[in-house]
């Protein structure tokens, strides 16, 4: 028997209220999710803790501190109460710690906001107010919408709020941007304003931080240079990529477009030659290296025009020190993946631990050592696989032992991994296998971050970036007692989630990058490719390499033909309509990601337009 919505809903409710449980099986996985973060975080569904919150006065330095960002909220909050207005709603902007800076609302709400405690100077984490949009999408990162009694506490259940995450250039987390309403209608036609607000803010402050680089903005339709589909990249006079917004990531996915590249790379224009023809012309024709045609135009040029070369000029002293953040081989076109590296360059800069999680072969050493360039730190990236230790010696290895302390330790004493990563980044692979006793000596470090050898010896503080990494699920780990719960807490930090390669958007990139890496000669057809991205892939990347690397041996001079591929992995045969069928859907899924754009789609997955096109019809 189908059960509605609803009932589903109230059934859960029963469960949390009088279990204490997440019923998995009646809700949306982003509730599931969020309700479980608050039962782990201790929260009593019929308890909930006294809001919290600041007196204006800190409030104003809270403001003050966000600099220019704040007008640009305020601005997109009044495009959007306007929007929405005589909708009843509430418009809110909170930082990334769920502080409520500012709201605007409808009279019609001021009640309904009152005895919701909805105002500035009022945290609203999932931490205090449990399952709620501001605090639950400052804790993703993603666009959500939380509906009555989908709210961990049922003193929020008469409102229905929709947020969306606002970045800064960086790809750190500015704040969010929400709209709460106590009515039930235009939730979709909402949830699409608010991510429109929240990304004008984001180009907004991409622009506001590059207000004396060369900002240019571009899209494969001319009709949408100026709108907030285009991409936005900066640049310093010599044409060094300072930035790009998520757009131009995805305009130019597979490209190295990252910070510390250049333009000449990305495109097949020369940068001074774009430049020359900028001074005379306000939309510019631009043509990338793998063919894209784009309309560009540099927003603010004449303003720059005294400090840019011109051809044989020698180009002055840039006037800051880019510390470049190259992308190590790691392919990033896929929003998730772009998602995770973002998360771990914040966390990074700021030293927190960083926990790395994706089934094996994902790529999750690569992403933590992406985590240990973006940092800046000048010391060693030393890897430490948990699971290839024995477990007498996981303690000595990591934390040194002195000269004697055990049978068969080396002469002289050790000084263990932990201070061989002193000023750089101590990787933790497979962390989840690591033995629980061990576990406690390294909650000891992350609380003090001294190292104690084992035996004796000087205690030595060291400065250490610590990046983990795991396959299992930890939460269910620490549900079994087979990992720390206090120690998952301190590494859950900064969780950045690697999807497996067959629900990964950018497989073709993956594909292009794969085959440059085994040598400049190395193709493949189209119709191979799309083979390829059929397949499961349940060893991820590293089992999509070593089919790479087996299908061009076979005749390295020559291009890999889908007959290669089926020789390899088997015909299709019975599979033909499972694998058209998943084909057709990563098309439908592309097409809709690019805007609809043929060429684009075609791109991505590495297939003809005729491909698409049937795809399409079908």
């Amino acid at each position: 028997m189908l059960i509605s919505a609803e009932d589903r809903l109230a059934r859960a409710r029963t469960v949390l209220e009088r279990r204490h449980m997440t019923p998995a099986d009646l809700l949306a996985p982003e509730i599931s999710a969020s309700w479980t973060r608050c039962l782990d975080l201790g929260l009593d569904p019929e308890r909930p803790p006294p809001l919290r919150s600041i007196a204006e006065p800190a409030l104003r330095r809270a403001r003050a501190t966000v600099g220019a960002m704040r007008p640009l909220v305020l601005a997109e909050m009044e495009n959007l109460h306007q929007q929405i207005a005589g909708s009843n709603f509430i418009i809110a902007f909170a930082l990334p710690d769920g502080l409520l800076l500012d709201t605007m609302a409808d009279p019609s709400f001021d009640a309904t906001a009152r005895s919701s405690s909805i105002r500035p100077g009022s945290f609203w984490s999932e931490a205090g107010c449990g399952t709620n949009a501001l605090g639950s999408v400052a804790a993703t990162r993603r666009p959500l919408t939380i509906h009555g009694g989908e709210h961990f506490f049922s003193r929020y259940g008469r409102l229905t709020c929709t947020a969306a995450p606002v970045f800064a250039p960086d790809g750190s987390l500015a704040g969010v941007l929400d709209a709460s309403s106590d009515c039930q209608s235009r939730q979709q036609h909402t949830r699409a304003l608010v991510a429109m607000a929240a990304t004008q803010i984001e180009n907004g402050l991409f622009r506001e931080n590059h207000r004396g680089d060369i900002v240019m903005a571009f899209h494969n339709r001319a009709e949408y240079l100026h709108t907030l589909s285009a991409g936005l990249m900066a640049f310093d006079p010599s044409g060094l990529i300072l930035g790009a917004n998520p757009q131009a990531r995805l305009f130019l996915h597979g490209l190295p477009a990252a910070p510390g590249r250049r333009f000449d790379g990305v495109f097949r224009t020369g940068f001074e030659a774009f430049l020359d023809a900028g001074r005379r012309d306000t939309r510019l024709a631009l043509q990338d290296r793998v063919g894209s045609t784009f309309s560009a135009s540099i927003e603010n040029l004449q303003p720059l025009l005294g400090r840019l070369p011109r051809h044989g000029a020698v180009a002055a002293e840039p006037r800051r020190t880019l510390v470049a953040k190259p992308l190590e081989a790691f392919v990033a076109a896929d929003p998730v993946v772009a998602t995770a590296m973002r998360q771990v360059e914040a966390a990074a800069e700021r030293r927190l631990p960083i926990l790395i999680r994706g089934e094996t072969g994902t790529g999750k050493e690569q992403l933590a050592r992406h985590a240990h360039t973006s940092s800046g730190r000048t010391g060693r990236f030393v890897p430490v696989n948990c699971a290839a230790l024995p477990d007498s010696l996981v303690e000595a290895e990591l934390f040194g032992h002195a000269e004697g302390a055990f049978t068969g330790a080396r002469r002289g004493g050790a000084a263990g991994l932990v201070a061989q990563a002193h000023g750089g980044t101590l990787f933790l692979d497979e962390i989840g296998d690591m033995p629980v006793g061990l576990q406690a000596v390294l909650l000891r470090l992350l609380d003090d971050w001294v190292v104690r050898p084992i035996g004796g010896g000087a205690a030595r503080e060291v400065d250490v970036l610590l990046v983990a990494a795991t396959n299992l699920d930890l939460r269910e780990a620490v549900a079994n007692s087979r990992f720390r719960a206090d120690l998952y807490y301190r590494l859950d930090t900064i969780e950045a989630l690697l999807p497996p390669l067959r629900e990964r958007t950018d497989f073709a990139a993956i594909v292009r990058h794969l085959l440059a890496a085994l040598g400049a000669s190395a193709e493949i057809e189209p119709e191979a490719a799309a083979r390829l991205a059929a397949y499961a892939w349940p060893g991820n990347i590293r089992e999509l390499r070593n089919a790479l690397t087996r299908l061009t041996l076979i005749d390295f001079g020559r291009p890999v033909t889908l007959t290669d591929v089926e020789r390899l992995l088997g015909a299709p045969a019975a599979a033909s309509d499972r694998l058209r069928d998943q084909m057709t859907a990563r098309i439908l899924a592309a097409h809709r990601e690019t805007g609809g754009n043929l060429s684009a789609t075609a791109r991505r997955l590495g297939v003809s337009r005729n491909t698409v096109y049937r795809a399409l019809r079908h």
